[in-house]
Order: structure tokens, then C-alpha cells, then sequence
């Protein structure tokens, strides 16, 4: 769903709108996420991996066609669905700070459901604030910073980096492609 400024401004707004929606609502990001990572799923799929009631899956799977966001590869029954490819920039009115909402940053958020602390974070920095400790926990697997960094810029605890971090360390592992043998500061425990 990446967009170039050929389409028009109505299409845009809609897919923003729909994106949105996955922002707002840690279960159907939650579901997106998994359509993703599967790449291919029946609704029945849905409800015994993520333990969702038949109604519940039927209503959030038909949500997500709607907004187009997933979309339907096998029309034969059982339907299949997918997740449709996501990668909206976002850019502030002052245009001071530009966002990307991807894939990884849509997974992030349904774990609010699941992860405390990702869910304490959002309520303390937002969404925004939550792809922003995406970033430093890539380059922090990656082996670029530190949490004491993210921490100093961030103007956050370094324990509340840590956290952050750690949380979403399998988010990172997930979507990004990270060699296993490098060597970060959690490894030195949690001495901040």
C-alpha cells in the first residue's frame, strides 16, 4: 500500500483513514499483523491462533477488507485472505517530524493487548512515540545504540528505555533482518 503522489488525494486519505484504524484498534492491528506474517489464512486460522471468537474474526477480517487493508487471495471456500503491503509516511502539520507506519510498527501496536508495557508506553508517548522507540530498538539490535542513548534523547528514563526495548525486541526480530551475533547493552543486564 505504499503511495506516490500519482494517486489521487481522496485514495490517499482513505488509505491514511484505514491505517488509522489499525492504530486505534490493538485487536485489528493485532489481526493485520498476524494476515502478514502468515501471508495467507483462513478466517478459521484466525480464530485458532489467535483464540478469537467466530463472530469476533468474521467482523474483524470483513473491517479489514473493507478498509482495504487485507485482501481476499482464494475465493473458493474457505476464502483466504492476506495482508496488503503497508508503508505510509506521515509527516507533522509544522513538518518537523515525519512517521512510517509499517507492517512492524502495526504488530507493535496489537501487542498493546498482550505486553504491558508496550501498552504503558503508548498511554505515556503515543503511537508517534512508539515508532520512534521502533527505530532506536533496530539500531539497537542492530548493535548502533545504546538504551542509555535512546534515553538521553529521548528525555525518557533509562529504565523506561530499557523496557521499551526489550518489548519490542521480537517485534525487531520479526520484520527486520538482524544477524543473531550482535552483541547489545541488555546483555549487560539492566543497570541503569
Amino acid at each position: 500500500m505504499s503511495r506516490t503522489s500519482n494517486r489521487a488525494d481522496g485514495d490517499i486519505v482513505q488509505d491514511f483513514l484505514s491505517v488509522a484504524d489499525l492504530l486505534e484498534e490493538p485487536q485489528l492491528a493485532q489481526l493485520f499483523a498476524y494476515l502478514a506474517r502468515e501471508r495467507d489464512a483462513t478466517v478459521q486460522d484466525v480464530i485458532d491462533d489467535l483464540e478469537l471468537a467466530q463472530g469476533t474474526a468474521y467482523s474483524y477480517v470483513n473491517r479489514l477488507v473493507d478498509a482495504g487493508v487485507i485482501d481476499v487471495t482464494d475465493d473458493e471456500q474457505p476464502r483466504r485472505y492476506a495482508a496488503r503491503e503497508i508503508d505510509l509516511t506521515v509527516t507533522t502539520a509544522a513538518g518537523d517530524r515525519e512517521y512510517t507506519i509499517t507492517p512492524a510498527l502495526i504488530d507493535a501496536v496489537g501487542r498493546r493487548e498482550t505486553d504491558a508495557d508496550i501498552d504503558t508506553y503508548i498511554d505515556r508517548h503515543g503511537v508517534a512515540g512508539l515508532a520512534t522507540a521502533l527505530t532506536y530498538a533496530v539500531a539497537r539490535e542492530r548493535g548502533e545504540v545504546t538504551h542509555r542513548l535512546m534515553a538521553e534523547d529521548l528525555d525518557i528514563s533509562p529504565l523506561a528505555a530499557e523496557m521499551i526495548l526489550q518489548a519490542l525486541r521480537p517485534v525487531v526480530h520479526e520484520h527486520y533482518d538482524i544477524k543473531e551475533d550482535v552483541h547489545h547493552d541488555a546483555e549487560e543486564g539492566v543497570n541503569v
